[in-house]
């Protein structure tokens, strides 16, 4: 049987590049189709609340906005064992909050092996629902590495036809 494979963009939309997880998970159920083992789920900032959902999964790719002190636009890739520790600098609220479901999902004997995919921002604290044009013009590479995760944990994907 293969692996649930879950894709959760989180982030918030209302705060420019904040929201470039949401973007990314819009793309992805707007353009394409997925094999039965894969879901995309808008996460928000949901935070604690996603612990029924993420528990469901095998495999979590989370895609959100990362702070690695990079330029703005640069990829991060976080793998499994490497998040917690860091995540600690707290880059946002809501991966705290997505930390915390995840260490939760412990209690219920199942953690999701976890990979997040991330870009680092370049405004997260202006309100306003559009990304800066320096992660706009990265949000296809962006959905481009989420396939390519999808893929490598045994998912497939197809463009939607019209």
């Amino acid at each position: 049987m293969k692996d649930r494979i879950m894709v959760l963009g989180v982030g918030n939309i209302l705060y420019r590049d904040d929201g470039a997880g949401i973007r990314v998970v819009e793309t992805l159920e707007n353009q394409y189709e997925f094999s039965d083992n894969v879901t995309i789920v808008d996460g928000g900032v949901l935070g604690i609340n996603l612990l029924g959902i993420i528990s469901s999964a095998d495999q979590l790719i989370v895609v959100d906005t990362v702070l690695n002190h990079g330029k703005p636009g640069d990829f991060h890739r976080l793998e499994h064992e490497d998040i917690p520790n860091r995540i600690l600098a707290k880059n946002s609220l809501h991966q705290v909050d997505l930390i915390e479901a995840l260490t939760l999902c412990h209690a219920l004997d199942h953690v999701p092996r976890t990979t997040i995919i991330g870009i680092e921002p370049k405004d997260l604290n202006t309100l306003g629902e559009h990304l800066t044009p320096e992660i706009e013009s990265r949000l296809d590479e962006l959905t481009g590495l989420v396939l390519d995760e999808v893929v490598r944990l045994g998912g497939n994907y197809s463009l939607k036809t019209v």
